[in-house]
Parts: C-alpha cells; sequence; structure tokens
C-alpha cells in the first residue's frame, strides 16, 4: 500500500470513529433514562446519569474497536505473509497509538473513582430525622415494621422528600429486596439486618420485587408500594392498626 493509499484509508478509519462515536454518545444519553425504571429517587437519579456517563465515556473506545474491525474487513485482502497493509497503517501510527493508550487509561482512572464515589453516595445517610422501616422477607411476601410505632403491614408507604432508613432482614430463606423505581437492592438475610438509605422525591406507586431465588413461588413475590405527600402519611399511618 502507497504512502498516500494509507493515508487515504486512514481518514477513512478517523471518519468511521467518529461517525460511530457520535452514535455510541447520543445512544448513552438518550437511552438509560427511557428504558431505565422512572425515577423517584435520588439513588435512582444517580444510578442512571451513572449509566450514561459509563456509556459516553466507553463509545470512543468501542467505537475505535469497531472502526479498525471495519477498517480491516474493507482494506486487507492479504494473502502474503505478515501483518496486512492496512492493519499495519493503524497499528504502526504512534501517535494513534499512543493517544489510544492515554485515552483509554484516563478513561478507566475516571470510571474507577466514578464508580466508587456513586456507591459510597449510594449507601450514605444524609438527613437528621430519617424514617426508619424494618423491611422482613419471608417465603413469599414482604412485611414492613415502622420504627417507633406499632404498625406492621405488608403495605409499604413512604413520604416524599423525606430520607427513609431500611432496615432489612429475613425470616427463612436469603430474598432480594429490590425497589427498581429507587434503585434500592439489598440480599435479606437471616439473622442478620443490613441497612440502605434513600430519599423518595416523586408522588406515585413503585415495584417491589424479590431478585433472589427463594423458593417455589419466588416469582409472585413481587409487590407495589406508594409514595405520598408527609401529610397523607401521617393520615395512613395513625389510620393502620396496632399490631404484636
Amino acid at each position: 500500500m502507497s504512502q498516500s493509499e494509507n493515508k487515504k484509508s486512514l481518514v477513512g478509519f478517523y471518519w468511521t470513529w467518529g461517525i460511530l462515536t457520535v452514535v455510541g454518545v447520543v445512544i448513552g444519553l438518550w437511552a438509560p433514562g427511557r428504558f431505565m425504571p422512572a425515577s423517584m429517587s435520588g439513588n435512582m437519579h444517580l444510578s442512571i446519569l451513572t449509566i450514561q456517563v459509563f456509556t459516553v465515556c466507553a463509545a470512543p473506545v468501542a467505537a475505535g474497536i469497531y472502526a479498525a474491525t471495519l477498517h480491516n474487513i474493507r482494506h486487507d485482502r492479504w494473502r502474503g505473509e505478515g501483518v496486512p497493509p492496512a492493519a499495519e497503517a493503524v497499528r504502526g501510527n504512534t501517535t494513534l497509538v499512543s493517544a489510544w493508550l492515554i485515552a483509554s487509561s484516563v478513561l478507566t482512572v475516571f470510571l474507577l473513582v466514578w464508580g466508587l464515589g456513586a456507591l459510597a453516595v449510594d449507601n450514605s445517610s444524609t438527613g437528621k430525622n430519617p424514617l426508619v422501616v424494618d423491611v422482613t422477607g419471608q417465603q413469599w411476601l414482604w412485611t414492613f415494621h415502622y420504627a417507633g410505632t406499632d404498625v406492621n403491614t405488608t403495605q409499604l408507604v413512604l413520604p416524599e422528600n423525606r430520607e427513609v432508613q431500611f432496615r432489612i432482614t429475613s425470616d427463612d430463606v436469603t430474598h432480594g429486596f429490590w425497589i427498581a423505581q429507587m434503585a434500592v437492592q439489598v440480599d435479606a438475610n437471616a439473622g442478620v439486618f443490613t441497612e440502605i438509605h434513600t430519599t423518595p422525591d416523586k408522588l406515585g406507586t413503585f415495584d417491589i420485587r424479590c431478585t433472589q431465588f427463594c423458593g417455589l413461588n419466588h416469582s409472585s413475590m413481587v409487590t407495589t408500594g406508594e409514595v405520598v405527600s408527609p401529610q397523607n402519611f401521617q393520615k395512613w399511618l395513625t389510620s393502620q392498626p396496632a399490631t404484636i
């Protein structure tokens, strides 16, 4: 392959890389908010943002791999020995290879720091007066006890814009407590209380599912909860019968 042909093929490679990168970035910004559960808490906002950031940062790396593959498929009809000329044109470009390695290293470190920071924020308490709810998994339903009251119920009702501290355990086998719209997901283990925090910030219903296979009727361990205004929450709480 002549020098002019080499430059021409690399121009095509760069164009392909750029176009695929733009496509990947657009998908990364658009798809998570559309296909992930609707956000009802700061945890879920952060989860959606994290998926967007990871996808956007991964877009140029994935696009580079796809562009190199398409470049080789298009230009390499090599029957001789050694490295095909088109592949050598990419691999032998010191500037391109150096930029690839540096950019990939920077993106990897950035995503590692972001992930660790997001994990720390996701599990930390930010309020001084959280609503404490004891969650108990059992074959095959969830029960909820509101700390400081005698209310034990299979309904989960939460007040808007107040931090909730879930204390999760199990009466029998391992279950998985998952509120999809709030990015709350933690195992419920017998004899152990595991804490996780969230702050509901949108009125409406949400889904509660078990994410650990817990026996014959695992698939039916599905229910819904509701986020209501603080006033309606107090009315609901005082209307519940006291149980032992």
